[in-house]
């Protein structure tokens, strides 16, 4: 992939723009599908984390959770903390049908995923079970992971992992739940050998769906497993918000 790539992608949005003039996803304001306002607004998940799983911490290294129980990815980022504008933007691009969202959502993580120097071969999205994609009709991490990889001039690799069966909603689910509810639920394919992989989601809480992810990754043959997602639920917002 190139960056004429990208940008042929970005122009055939602004495109779509002229056409369906489009309103914040953030605050509804007309003439933007994210304003400046509301970008300003976003709260990057920076400073101390967890070497491991990307959260808070009071200083660098791997957390005390990690060490006892790692997850299978070799670190986990979020660029940002899941609370307004973000959480407005990501559930209007997941329920609304907003799909503009996920090309503007991109656009304001290339820099940071930039930043995090992992080099990896492929990005692919945590995919949807065939029941929920049949309802919404396409995947919103996909959206999103589409335009990021042809930014980074990786492979998008939307077809690498499958979900083996359907599973209950994460939604209110405690982190065993949460763990127990994905375990051994992926499969990967054979493209995935011996390549480095950043899975995606858009909003990570415990981890486990990405942890889960990782697992059918390497059973397939992955040289190594990042994980990224937009947004991170911090602990003290509570499992039952995302």
């Amino acid at each position: 992939m190139s960056k004429s790539s990208y940008s042929v992608y970005r122009s055939l949005w602004s495109a779509l723009d002229l056409i369906f003039p489009p309103v914040c996803g953030g605050c509804g304001k007309a003439g933007f599908r994210w304003c400046a306002d509301c970008q300003g607004r976003v709260q990057i998940l920076n400073g101390a984390l967890c070497d491991v799983c990307g959260l808070p911490q009071d200083s660098a290294g791997v957390c005390d959770t990690c060490r006892v129980d790692r997850p299978r990815f070799r670190a986990l980022r979020a660029w940002a903390v899941f609370e307004d504008p973000v959480r407005k933007v990501l559930h209007k691009l997941k329920y609304r049908r907003d799909i503009a969202l996920g090309d503007a959502i991109a656009a304001q993580m290339v820099q940071y995923v930039r930043g995090l120097s992992w080099n990896v071969d492929m990005i692919v999205p945590v995919p949807l079970g065939r029941q929920r994609y049949k309802e919404r009709g396409y995947n919103q991490v996909a959206m999103i992971a589409k335009p990021l990889a042809l930014a980074l001039g990786v492979e998008f690799a939307p077809k690498a992992l499958a979900r083996r069966k359907e599973t209950r909603s994460q939604v209110g689910l405690s982190k065993q739940e949460r763990r127990e509810n994905v375990d051994g639920v992926f499969r990967a394919g054979v493209g995935v050998n011996g390549k480095t992989i950043l899975v995606m989601d858009d909003v990570a809480t415990t981890g486990s769906t990405l942890s889960s992810s990782a697992e059918a990754l390497f059973a397939s043959g992955a040289k190594d497993v990042y994980a990224l997602t937009v947004a991170r639920a911090l602990p003290q917002h509570g499992l039952k918000h995302v």
